[in-house]
Protein backbone atom coordinates (compact mmCIF):
# COMPACT_ATOMS: atom_id res chain seq x y z
CA UNK A 1 0.00 0.00 0.00
CA UNK A 2 1.41 3.41 -0.96
CA UNK A 3 2.55 6.02 1.52
CA UNK A 4 0.14 8.99 1.64
CA UNK A 5 2.37 11.23 3.78
CA UNK A 6 0.85 10.38 7.16
CA UNK A 7 2.72 11.94 10.09
CA UNK A 8 4.50 8.69 10.97
CA UNK A 9 5.36 8.08 7.31
CA UNK A 10 6.83 11.56 7.02
CA UNK A 11 9.16 10.93 9.96
CA UNK A 12 10.29 7.59 8.54
CA UNK A 13 11.02 9.15 5.14
CA UNK A 14 13.13 11.93 6.65
CA UNK A 15 15.16 9.60 8.84
CA UNK A 16 15.75 6.94 6.17
CA UNK A 17 16.55 9.41 3.41
CA UNK A 18 19.29 11.07 5.45
CA UNK A 19 21.33 7.89 5.06
CA UNK A 20 21.63 8.59 1.34
CA UNK A 21 24.01 11.44 2.03
CA UNK A 22 26.70 9.32 3.70
CA UNK A 23 29.57 9.14 1.18
CA UNK A 24 31.33 5.89 0.42
CA UNK A 25 34.91 5.51 -0.74
CA UNK A 26 33.83 3.17 -3.51
CA UNK A 27 31.80 5.96 -5.10
CA UNK A 28 34.13 8.89 -4.53
CA UNK A 29 37.34 6.99 -5.26
CA UNK A 30 36.79 7.00 -9.03
CA UNK A 31 36.09 9.63 -11.64
CA UNK A 32 33.41 9.43 -14.33
CA UNK A 33 35.59 7.08 -16.35
CA UNK A 34 36.36 4.78 -13.42
CA UNK A 35 39.86 6.19 -12.97
CA UNK A 36 41.19 6.26 -9.40
CA UNK A 37 41.40 9.74 -7.89
CA UNK A 38 43.19 11.07 -4.86
CA UNK A 39 41.58 10.90 -1.43
CA UNK A 40 38.83 13.49 -1.09
CA UNK A 41 38.61 13.34 2.70
CA UNK A 42 40.71 16.26 3.84
CA UNK A 43 42.45 17.01 7.12
CA UNK A 44 41.94 20.38 8.77
CA UNK A 45 45.59 21.26 8.25
CA UNK A 46 46.44 21.90 4.62
CA UNK A 47 43.50 20.79 2.53
CA UNK A 48 43.00 23.96 0.50
CA UNK A 49 45.32 22.89 -2.32
CA UNK A 50 43.79 19.40 -2.47
CA UNK A 51 40.26 20.81 -2.70
CA UNK A 52 41.30 23.18 -5.48
CA UNK A 53 42.81 20.26 -7.36
CA UNK A 54 39.64 18.22 -6.86
CA UNK A 55 37.44 21.04 -8.13
CA UNK A 56 39.65 21.52 -11.15
CA UNK A 57 39.44 17.77 -11.90
CA UNK A 58 35.67 18.00 -11.82
CA UNK A 59 35.72 21.11 -13.98
CA UNK A 60 38.05 19.47 -16.52
CA UNK A 61 35.72 16.47 -16.78
CA UNK A 62 32.55 18.49 -17.48
CA UNK A 63 33.61 21.74 -19.15
CA UNK A 64 33.22 20.47 -22.73
CA UNK A 65 29.96 18.60 -22.21
CA UNK A 66 26.95 19.88 -24.13
CA UNK A 67 23.61 20.33 -22.40
CA UNK A 68 22.12 17.26 -24.07
CA UNK A 69 25.06 15.09 -23.05
CA UNK A 70 24.36 15.96 -19.42
CA UNK A 71 20.58 15.69 -19.66
CA UNK A 72 20.65 12.35 -21.49
CA UNK A 73 23.68 10.44 -20.09
CA UNK A 74 22.07 7.09 -21.03
CA UNK A 75 24.84 5.01 -19.46
CA UNK A 76 24.87 7.07 -16.24
CA UNK A 77 28.59 7.79 -16.64
CA UNK A 78 28.13 11.15 -14.93
CA UNK A 79 26.64 9.85 -11.69
CA UNK A 80 30.02 9.48 -9.91
CA UNK A 81 31.06 13.03 -10.74
CA UNK A 82 27.68 14.38 -9.60
CA UNK A 83 28.11 12.49 -6.32
CA UNK A 84 31.70 13.70 -5.97
CA UNK A 85 30.50 17.27 -6.33
CA UNK A 86 27.75 16.77 -3.73
CA UNK A 87 30.28 15.30 -1.33
CA UNK A 88 32.73 18.12 -1.94
CA UNK A 89 30.29 20.96 -1.30
CA UNK A 90 29.10 19.32 1.91
CA UNK A 91 32.59 19.22 3.47
CA UNK A 92 32.81 21.07 6.78
CA UNK A 93 34.93 23.99 5.60
CA UNK A 94 35.45 27.05 7.78
CA UNK A 95 34.35 30.26 6.11
CA UNK A 96 37.91 31.63 6.13
CA UNK A 97 39.20 28.53 4.36
CA UNK A 98 36.24 28.64 2.01
CA UNK A 99 37.06 32.20 1.01
CA UNK A 100 40.65 31.24 0.21
CA UNK A 101 39.47 28.38 -1.98
CA UNK A 102 36.60 30.15 -3.74
CA UNK A 103 38.68 33.18 -4.67
CA UNK A 104 41.49 31.13 -6.16
CA UNK A 105 41.96 31.95 -9.86
CA UNK A 106 40.86 28.41 -10.82
CA UNK A 107 37.31 29.24 -9.83
CA UNK A 108 37.06 32.02 -12.39
CA UNK A 109 36.96 29.17 -14.90
CA UNK A 110 35.13 26.55 -12.87
CA UNK A 111 32.20 28.44 -11.31
CA UNK A 112 29.84 28.65 -14.30
CA UNK A 113 30.63 25.17 -15.61
CA UNK A 114 30.06 23.48 -12.24
CA UNK A 115 26.85 25.40 -11.56
CA UNK A 116 25.55 24.55 -15.03
CA UNK A 117 26.45 20.88 -14.68
CA UNK A 118 24.75 20.39 -11.33
CA UNK A 119 21.63 22.28 -12.38
CA UNK A 120 21.24 20.21 -15.55
CA UNK A 121 22.00 16.91 -13.86
CA UNK A 122 19.51 17.67 -11.08
CA UNK A 123 16.89 18.30 -13.77
CA UNK A 124 17.85 14.96 -15.36
CA UNK A 125 17.34 13.09 -12.08
CA UNK A 126 13.99 14.77 -11.46
CA UNK A 127 12.84 14.07 -15.03
CA UNK A 128 13.73 10.39 -14.74
CA UNK A 129 11.91 10.06 -11.43
CA UNK A 130 8.88 11.89 -12.81
CA UNK A 131 8.64 9.27 -15.58
CA UNK A 132 9.04 6.51 -12.97
CA UNK A 133 6.06 7.95 -11.08
CA UNK A 134 3.97 7.99 -14.24
CA UNK A 135 4.83 4.35 -14.96
CA UNK A 136 4.29 3.13 -11.39
CA UNK A 137 1.25 1.31 -10.07
CA UNK A 138 1.86 3.06 -6.75
CA UNK A 139 2.91 6.62 -7.63
CA UNK A 140 3.05 7.84 -4.02
CA UNK A 141 5.41 5.09 -2.99
CA UNK A 142 7.56 5.85 -6.03
CA UNK A 143 7.55 9.55 -5.14
CA UNK A 144 8.88 8.85 -1.65
CA UNK A 145 11.67 6.70 -3.09
CA UNK A 146 13.31 9.72 -4.71
CA UNK A 147 16.89 9.91 -3.41
CA UNK A 148 16.67 13.56 -2.37
CA UNK A 149 13.17 13.52 -0.87
CA UNK A 150 14.42 14.37 2.63
CA UNK A 151 16.01 17.55 1.26
CA UNK A 152 12.64 18.74 -0.07
CA UNK A 153 10.75 17.68 3.04
CA UNK A 154 13.01 19.79 5.25
CA UNK A 155 12.99 22.77 2.88
CA UNK A 156 9.20 22.66 2.61
CA UNK A 157 8.83 22.60 6.39
CA UNK A 158 11.25 25.54 6.67
CA UNK A 159 9.21 27.58 4.19
CA UNK A 160 5.89 26.66 5.78
CA UNK A 161 7.08 27.75 9.21
CA UNK A 162 9.24 30.68 8.10
CA UNK A 163 6.43 32.29 6.13
CA UNK A 164 3.87 31.49 8.88
CA UNK A 165 1.63 29.75 6.38
CA UNK A 166 -1.61 27.99 7.26
CA UNK A 167 -3.86 25.49 5.47
CA UNK A 168 -5.74 27.07 2.57
CA UNK A 169 -3.01 29.62 1.80
CA UNK A 170 -1.80 30.08 -1.77
CA UNK A 171 1.88 29.86 -2.72
CA UNK A 172 3.80 30.37 -5.96
CA UNK A 173 7.02 28.55 -6.84
CA UNK A 174 9.23 30.12 -9.51
CA UNK A 175 11.32 27.41 -11.19
CA UNK A 176 9.15 24.43 -10.21
CA UNK A 177 10.91 21.97 -12.55
CA UNK A 178 9.80 18.60 -13.96
CA UNK A 179 9.04 17.17 -10.51
CA UNK A 180 7.57 19.94 -8.30
CA UNK A 181 8.34 18.28 -4.98
CA UNK A 182 8.14 21.42 -2.86
CA UNK A 183 4.64 22.17 -4.09
CA UNK A 184 3.61 18.52 -3.74
CA UNK A 185 4.71 18.41 -0.10
CA UNK A 186 3.27 21.81 0.83
CA UNK A 187 -0.07 21.20 -0.85
CA UNK A 188 -0.63 17.53 -0.01
CA UNK A 189 0.83 17.49 3.50
CA UNK A 190 0.20 21.07 4.70
CA UNK A 191 -3.07 21.73 2.89
CA UNK A 192 -1.93 24.66 0.74
CA UNK A 193 -2.81 25.55 -2.84
CA UNK A 194 0.05 26.17 -5.24
CA UNK A 195 1.08 27.50 -8.62
CA UNK A 196 4.34 26.43 -10.20
CA UNK A 197 6.05 28.54 -12.86
CA UNK A 198 8.40 26.60 -15.15
CA UNK A 199 10.06 28.12 -18.22
CA UNK A 200 10.79 24.85 -20.05
CA UNK A 201 7.52 23.74 -21.74
CA UNK A 202 8.42 20.03 -21.74
CA UNK A 203 9.23 20.07 -18.03
CA UNK A 204 6.04 22.01 -17.32
CA UNK A 205 3.94 19.44 -19.20
CA UNK A 206 5.69 16.52 -17.49
CA UNK A 207 5.01 18.00 -14.05
CA UNK A 208 1.32 18.43 -14.94
CA UNK A 209 1.13 14.72 -15.79
CA UNK A 210 2.80 13.81 -12.50
CA UNK A 211 0.33 15.95 -10.55
CA UNK A 212 -2.57 14.30 -12.37
CA UNK A 213 -1.15 10.86 -11.55
CA UNK A 214 -0.89 11.84 -7.88
CA UNK A 215 -4.39 13.33 -7.82
CA UNK A 216 -3.15 16.86 -7.09
CA UNK A 217 -4.26 18.70 -10.22
CA UNK A 218 -7.01 20.51 -8.30
CA UNK A 219 -4.51 21.84 -5.75
CA UNK A 220 -1.52 22.67 -7.94
CA UNK A 221 -1.44 24.51 -11.28
CA UNK A 222 1.63 24.64 -13.50
CA UNK A 223 2.24 27.66 -15.73
CA UNK A 224 4.81 27.75 -18.53
CA UNK A 225 6.68 31.02 -17.94
CA UNK A 226 9.41 32.84 -16.04
CA UNK A 227 9.74 35.84 -13.70
CA UNK A 228 8.01 38.02 -16.29
CA UNK A 229 4.86 35.97 -15.66
CA UNK A 230 4.66 37.63 -12.25
CA UNK A 231 2.65 39.16 -10.72
CA UNK A 232 -0.30 36.79 -11.07
CA UNK A 233 -3.93 37.76 -10.61
CA UNK A 234 -4.26 35.13 -7.90
CA UNK A 235 -3.23 36.43 -4.48
CA UNK A 236 -0.43 34.44 -2.85
CA UNK A 237 0.86 34.39 0.72
CA UNK A 238 4.37 33.45 -0.40
CA UNK A 239 6.40 33.50 -3.62
CA UNK A 240 9.27 30.98 -3.51
CA UNK A 241 12.34 31.27 -5.75
CA UNK A 242 14.06 27.98 -6.59
CA UNK A 243 17.81 27.58 -6.12
CA UNK A 244 18.10 26.79 -9.84
CA UNK A 245 15.99 29.76 -10.93
CA UNK A 246 18.35 31.98 -12.89
CA UNK A 247 19.50 34.66 -13.41
CA UNK A 248 18.57 35.74 -9.89
CA UNK A 249 19.75 39.33 -10.22
CA UNK A 250 17.36 39.90 -13.13
CA UNK A 251 14.60 37.99 -11.35
CA UNK A 252 14.75 40.16 -8.23
CA UNK A 253 15.15 43.40 -10.18
CA UNK A 254 11.91 42.56 -12.01
CA UNK A 255 10.07 41.51 -8.85
CA UNK A 256 11.15 44.71 -7.09
CA UNK A 257 9.39 46.70 -9.80
CA UNK A 258 6.15 44.76 -10.21
CA UNK A 259 5.19 43.16 -6.89
CA UNK A 260 2.88 45.04 -4.52
CA UNK A 261 4.14 46.27 -1.16
CA UNK A 262 3.73 43.63 1.53
CA UNK A 263 4.50 40.67 -0.75
CA UNK A 264 6.38 37.92 1.07
CA UNK A 265 9.11 35.95 -0.71
CA UNK A 266 11.57 33.20 0.09
CA UNK A 267 14.59 32.18 -1.93
CA UNK A 268 17.11 29.38 -1.70
CA UNK A 269 20.82 30.01 -2.04
CA UNK A 270 24.09 28.19 -1.44
CA UNK A 271 26.13 30.38 0.89
CA UNK A 272 27.99 28.21 3.41
CA UNK A 273 31.49 26.92 2.71
CA UNK A 274 32.00 25.25 -0.65
CA UNK A 275 28.25 25.23 -1.31
CA UNK A 276 28.91 28.62 -2.87
CA UNK A 277 30.41 26.80 -5.84
CA UNK A 278 26.81 26.31 -6.92
CA UNK A 279 25.56 29.87 -6.58
CA UNK A 280 26.95 33.34 -7.27
CA UNK A 281 23.90 35.18 -5.95
CA UNK A 282 25.41 35.57 -2.49
CA UNK A 283 27.78 38.12 -4.08
CA UNK A 284 24.90 40.47 -4.96
CA UNK A 285 22.74 42.64 -2.77
CA UNK A 286 18.96 42.48 -2.89
CA UNK A 287 17.17 45.49 -4.38
CA UNK A 288 16.46 48.07 -1.69
CA UNK A 289 12.72 47.44 -1.93
CA UNK A 290 13.16 44.10 -0.11
CA UNK A 291 13.76 43.68 3.61
CA UNK A 292 15.08 40.39 4.99
CA UNK A 293 13.32 39.15 8.14
CA UNK A 294 14.58 35.57 8.51
CA UNK A 295 17.51 33.43 7.32
CA UNK A 296 17.58 29.68 8.02
CA UNK A 297 20.96 27.97 7.64
CA UNK A 298 21.07 24.42 6.24
CA UNK A 299 21.38 21.26 8.28
CA UNK A 300 22.14 17.87 6.67
CA UNK A 301 20.91 16.68 4.27
CA UNK A 302 19.92 20.20 3.10
CA UNK A 303 22.48 22.35 1.25
CA UNK A 304 20.35 25.46 0.78
CA UNK A 305 20.05 28.46 3.04
CA UNK A 306 16.45 29.75 2.94
CA UNK A 307 16.05 33.53 3.09
CA UNK A 308 12.70 35.24 3.77
CA UNK A 309 12.02 38.81 2.68
CA UNK A 310 9.14 41.21 2.29
CA UNK A 311 8.73 44.03 -0.18
CA UNK A 312 8.50 47.09 2.05
CA UNK A 313 8.62 50.02 -0.39
CA UNK A 314 7.63 50.73 -3.99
Amino acid sequence: MGCQFTESCLAVIIMSSIQIYKPTTSVYGTDIYGKHISDVTYSTGDFTEKIIEEVFEIYSSIKDLKDEEILQDPSNHLIPIFQRLDHLIALNVYDKSGEAILFDYVFNLAFDAITRFRSLYTAKLETEHAHSILESRDPWEMLTNFNYISNYLKLSLTEFQGARLKPGDNVVFLGSGPLPLTLIVLCHWYGLKGIGIEQDPDRAELSRKVLEKLGLSDQIEIINGDQLTLPLKTRSELIMIAAQAEPKKEIFNHLAKVLPVGTKLSYRIYEKGLRRLLDTFYLFELPEQFEEYLRVQPEPPVNNTVVFVTKDVC
